[in-house]
């Protein structure tokens, strides 16, 4: 009998004909119906669709999927450059990311992106006491930037405030440490530095993951009510310190000119004390070398030294002697005097020629030469 028909063997050869033997293999949309029955029990569908019913069920699978596929891009996020991300896995520290696409998994992972190259800018002002018991109105500029990303967001509650703080403790504490001159005028670049390592040293010890770029004094100035004696003795310490300055200068000045002088009067002593010796020897040397000719022949030595004497103190006269041969005394003939008697005579406006004062001195000597001989012959008739 075959295996369909009524009363035959209703074993299917599939396995398929007795849905409760276990020898089969299992029905597939039995299976598809209970997983069905499942996805609506998890999402509050209590009701099976009833066998058989054709309606259309809802596409749970397409949602799942869905929701994965926007759960896993809405993990993906971009680290700039100048930032650095900061992730916490269920509120704990887990990682530092640095630039570049990065993905954790949302609402597990919080993460936090933190600028780490933008320079900031924190100003405090306040009154402070100095050392000499003085009140000085200050104000200080910060320029910061974030160097450890974990420490800036994990360490501290509030980075900013606690940067506040620290500014104003470290302030306060170099203030209190100098008068009231050097923080106003003096000490102003000192009392800058000074703050900025005593600033860092607080921030490295909480932890703040901040580095001090910059510290300004910006203003340092007395209370109001006393400001105008404190502009007056600014003023007179400014104009000390240019009058200083003008004598510094003037000194400059003077002094090396006054060397100078020195100098060229020690090397013109020094010149003219060398002239003077070497001049010394020198005639020291022609005089022994005139003694020895001297004694060889005392009257032609004596003759030449009293020639050269006369020709060298008339070399530097206008004036003539004339000695007259055979007679007693001695003519003087002032040619400087004649010359002047002769242009003043002939004409004030014309100057007198070299040709007149040869013609004058011409007749002159011939003159004195026929006077000359008139006395010759006198004294031979005699």
């Amino acid at each position: 009998m075959a295996w369909n028909e009524p009363g035959g063997n209703n074993k299917d050869p599939w396995g398929g004909g007795n849905r409760n033997n276990n020898d089969g293999p299992p029905d597939l949309d039995e299976l598809l119906r209970k997983m069905q029955r499942k996805l609506n029990g998890l999402f509050g569908n209590k009701s099976p669709s009833p066998e058989g019913r054709g309606g259309a069920s809802f596409p749970w699978a397409l949602v799942l999927i869905v929701l994965a596929l926007v759960y896993g891009l809405w993990g993906f996020y971009q680290v700039e450059a100048n930032e650095s991300a900061v992730v916490l896995r269920l509120g704990k520290y887990h990682d530092t990311k640095t630039a570049g696409l990065h993905w954790n998994p949302p609402l597990i992972d919080h993460v936090t992106e933190v600028n780490m190259t933008e320079v900031r800018t924190e100003r405090t002002t306040g009154q402070m006491l100095t050392e000499d018991a003085s009140i000085v109105d200050v104000v200080l500029q910060v320029q910061w930037h974030v160097d450890n990303a974990e420490s800036f967001v994990l360490r501290v509650r509030d980075p900013l405030k606690s940067l506040q703080e620290a500014t104003d403790s470290a302030l306060r504490h170099v203030v209190g440490s100098q008068t009231l001159n050097g923080v106003i005028s003096q000490n102003r670049s000192q009392v800058s530095a000074d703050t900025q390592v005593r600033l860092q040293e607080y921030l490295d010890l909480y932890q703040t993951g901040i580095r001090v770029d910059v510290v300004n004094l910006t203003d340092a100035k007395a209370p109001r009510e006393v400001q105008d004696a404190f502009d007056d003795v600014v003023r007179a310490r400014e104009d000390e310190v240019r009058l200083q300055n003008e004598a510094q200068a003037y000194a400059n000045q003077v002094i090396p000119v006054a060397r100078g002088q020195a100098q060229r009067m020690i090397e013109e002593a020094e010149a003219y004390k060398s002239r003077v010796v070497e001049s010394a020897r020198g005639e020291a040397s022609r005089f022994t070398q005139l003694l020895a000719e001297y004694q060889r022949a005392p009257d032609v030595t004596r003759e030449r030294m009293y020639l050269d004497a006369v020709q060298e103190v008339m070399t530097n006269t206008s004036k003539v002697m004339v000695d007259v041969e055979g007679g007693n005394n001695m003519m003087y003939l002032p040619l400087d005097k004649l010359a002047e008697g002769a242009a003043s005579s002939a004409s004030q406006r014309q100057q007198v020629s070299p040709q007149v004062i040869d013609e004058v001195t011409q007749r002159v000597m011939n003159q004195l030469r026929t006077e000359a001989a008139k006395s010759r012959r006198n004294s031979n008739v005699r």
